[in-house]
């Protein structure tokens, strides 16, 4: 994917959407999640073709997905349209729910939260532990919280 197959209205929340990702992620961890050099559009494909996971999810009462770039979704086994419209909650296990809850919570009050490990199911019912999670909240450029999101370089399938 890249920001110019996308229509001119998509293309602008994907790169705004990216922006709030990668600025958030430097408000709260303190560091990059890669080298931040050229235009917001530039960024945004990076993001999307970085080797490592980038999911979020929105503020809804039951959050729904609404970022995963190239290796999240080859990871749950889904498409962008398909993600678009998942519940959060569904990328664990019915018995992770209430763990995964409590996590989301402390990364709301705390603002983020490293070295989580959890275990997470595809749209196919693989699952795998992902490993060294860092979550952290998200806001867009007028400072409006607009939901958390996930990264992670290391899992395991099961």
């Amino acid at each position: 994917m890249t920001a110019d197959a996308l229509p001119e209205q998509m293309r602008a929340r994907w790169v705004a959407h990216s922006q709030s990702l990668l600025n958030s992620y430097r408000e709260r961890v303190g560091l990059d999640l890669f080298d931040r050099s050229g235009h917001a559009a530039d960024e945004a494909e990076r993001l999307f073709l970085a080797p490592f996971v980038v999911v979020s999810h929105g503020v809804e009462a039951d959050p729904i997905l609404n970022y995963g770039n190239r290796a999240a979704l080859e990871l749950w086994e889904m498409s962008a349209e398909t993600l678009a419209i998942t519940p959060s909650r569904l990328t664990a296990e019915a018995m992770l729910h209430e763990a995964r809850e409590r996590l989301l919570t402390e990364t709301a009050r705390r603002g983020f939260v490293s070295g989580y490990e959890g275990i997470r199911i595809s749209a196919a019912g693989r699952r795998f532990r992902i490993l060294d999670v860092t979550i952290w909240n998200v806001n867009d450029a007028s400072g409006r919280a607009i939901g958390q999101a996930a990264t992670f370089a290391r899992w395991a399938f099961l």
